[in-house]
């Protein structure tokens, strides 16, 4: 059995506790991003492209309604570890989870307050992506 969302985003939220300033953090999720598996470029088809980010985001789900699974990748370092912090949350999760919890942790961070407009629309459109996903493999149309 996964780890609970709610579990995973407390996590992340201890993890940036522990640093300073904003500076610290960003360099942490950097790190993060950094830890991606790889994505190669032949798979990075026009389809798997998230609309909605001004950087290139290509996300791929896979599974079924009992566990999905998601790897994405950007070639823009702050983006890559946004998709970070969603694939640790995401991954592994039934696509009922992922449609019935509402997400804290951009709050929680404090990323409403210091990523620029187009990276928080940006990482809007990932999730919405992964929400999306997450309902139509669970039959759930709500989202």
């Amino acid at each position: 059995m996964s780890v609970a969302i709610a579990d995973i985003e407390q996590e992340l939220i201890d993890e940036f506790s522990f640093f300073d300033n904003w500076m610290d953090r960003y360099q942490y999720l950097i790190d993060l991003g950094r830890q991606l598996p790889a994505y190669p470029e032949h798979e990075r088809a026009e389809a798997d492209k998230v609309a909605g980010c001004q950087s290139q985001v290509w996300m791929q789900a896979s599974g079924d309604a009992e566990q999905m699974h998601f790897r994405a990748i950007s070639y823009a370092a702050i983006v890559s570890g946004l998709i970070a912090l969603l694939m640790r949350l995401y991954d592994g999760q039934s696509a009922q989870a992922i449609v019935d919890y509402e997400p804290q942790f951009v709050t929680g961070l404090g990323l409403d307050k210091h990523l620029s407009q187009n990276r928080a629309n940006g990482l809007h459109a990932m999730m919405q992506r992964i929400r999306a996903t997450a309902a139509h493999m669970s039959g759930d149309a709500a989202v």
